[in-house]
This record gives C-alpha cells, structure tokens and sequence, in this order.
C-alpha cells in the first residue's frame, strides 16, 4: 500500500502562521501522515531523517516549497537521489514538479541550480554591503555575548562546574567559555 506523506518545516518557533498553513495545504493534498519539526535547515532535522526512514517505494513525499526541503542545489539533488533509490516521487507544491515525470526531474534540477545562485548573489550583495558599512564606521558586528559573561563564566568555573553545564547554563557555545576563561 502506497502512502503520501508530508514534511513541514520553519526555521523558527515564531512562524506560526506559517507552520499552520503548510500543515492545511498537506492535509488537503490528502497526505497520510505528516512529519513536522520548526528548526533551522543548516541544523539537524530529525524529522525529515524520521520521514526518509518511514518512506517505502511507490509513496510519494510532498513538500509545499523547495526550501522546506532543501538547503541548496547539492543537497537537493542527493535528497532526490535518495527518493529516487527508495522508489519515492516528490511533489513540491508551489512549482508543480512531480518528480514522477522526466520534465518534473529536469525542471527541479533546473529550478535548484537558479535557488542556488540567487542566494549566492543574495550573500555576495550581504558581504559588500559589510564591507562598505565597515568602511564607513556603521558596522560594529554583533555584540559578543559570551564575553560579556566572563565573569559569570569564571565564577561557575571556580564553583567547580564543566565548560559544558556552564555554556548550557549561560546559552553560549562551549568555544566560547573556553575562550572567556582563558582571558
């Protein structure tokens, strides 16, 4: 028996509205069970690995945009090579490709590579716009915050606690507490 399946994502617990509507669209394309999870997607994603797992050949995976699903064009293609081993077809919602066609497989791959390059334009305008706002004095970076703990950090030290229970305790990395003691 074939399943259509559904994987939802936002990157934050704030996008609310956003999260709701990708579960309301999933369910009306009639998808069986749905996978969902709100983190970021250079992040582990349990989730989506749960919804590789569970899918078998012959089910379908949908997705209501690209980006939901894929990081860039590398790590599209290797989901798609991934789907396409299992004997699964994708759908992504918003460009209408269905992977279960040679022209849905062609469009996707095309459509990735431009995703890709658009962002790496989008970082390239982000860096020169750094660049020019160092230039001028306007850019400071942002705040170091572990830094700003250091004596806090110093202080759980001494009480015997590990770079480890004071970087979760503080919420910094523990590079950073090691950083701060060593200043």
């Amino acid at each position: 028996m074939t399943a259509i399946v559904g994987y939802a994502r936002t990157s934050t617990t704030e996008q609310i509205a956003g999260f709701e509507a990708q579960l309301e669209i999933l369910s009306r394309e009639g998808c069986t069970k749905v996978f969902q999870e709100q983190v970021s997607s250079v992040g582990d994603r349990p989730q989506l690995r749960a919804c590789l797992d569970y899918l078998r050949d012959g089910d379908t995976l949908i997705v209501t945009k690209l980006d939901r699903l894929a990081r860039d064009t590398r790590h599209l293609l290797e989901m798609v090579q991934t789907l396409t081993a299992k004997g699964v077809t994708l759908r992504i919602l918003n460009m209408s490709i269905d992977t279960s066609t040679a022209t849905g497989k062609l469009m996707l791959t095309m459509l990735g590579g431009i995703a890709e390059f658009e962002r790496e334009m989008m970082l390239e305008r982000q860096r020169e716009g750094i660049a020019k706002a160092k230039a001028e004095g306007k850019y400071k970076g942002r705040k170091p915050v572990a830094m700003s703990q250091a004596e806090a950090i110093q202080q759980l030290a001494s009480e015997g606690l590990t770079r480890a229970a004071i970087a979760q305790r503080l919420g910094v990395s523990e590079r950073s507490v090691y950083r701060a003691m060593k200043a």
